[in-house]
């Protein structure tokens, strides 16, 4: 049987994935529902309370730090798989999932990039307001959330359900 890394996806862990890609993408876009900021847009993706989510905006609110949707899924997997107890260890699938996660975002959304930095990664898109940097950070918070989707179905025993985005 082939790792959980690497292994063929069902076709219901395909259309999990395609879920969290496509609502993420919508609450991002801001067109059928009010945008929401990149790492909001991943937490409520996969049905989680958005506050802490809120410091991931334009990479820490600076721009400095680094990219709040690629954060944001790292912050969603410690979420759903990480061990409860505050002095708990990192939990077996946690770790793997973490470890696909990194290792997939830098091969698939920003390869040969030398830093994850915000205002590095949407520099190229001119104006930070523009549509041209929106429309890069909104197709990347929909890959990310799909990549963290692809690590659930990959390395988690359940995983929440997508629910679709209600019209405003």
């Amino acid at each position: 049987m082939a790792e959980s890394s690497d292994r063929d996806l069902t076709a219901d862990e395909r259309a999990y994935i395609a879920a969290a890609r496509e609502k993420a993408h919508v609450l991002y876009e801001g067109v059928r529902t009010p945008h929401r900021s990149c790492g909001i847009a991943l937490a409520e993706t996969f049905g989680l309370p958005t506050p802490a989510y809120q410091a991931l905006r334009r990479g820490g609110i600076t721009g400095r730090g680094e990219c709040g949707a690629i954060r944001a899924g790292e912050q969603v997997l410690g979420e759903l798989l990480g061990d409860p107890d505050p002095i708990g260890a990192v939990t077996p699938a946690l770790r793997a999932a973490a470890t696909w996660y990194q290792a997939a975002w830098a091969a698939r959304v920003v390869p040969d990039e030398p830093t994850i930095a915000c205002d590095h990664l949407v520099r190229r898109h001119g104006d930070f307001a523009g549509p041209a940097r929106k429309a890069f950070c909104t197709s990347l918070a929909a890959q990310v959330a799909a990549l963290t989707a692809e690590a659930l179905c990959r390395f988690a025993a359940a995983r929440p359900p997508i629910q679709p985005v209600e019209d405003p």
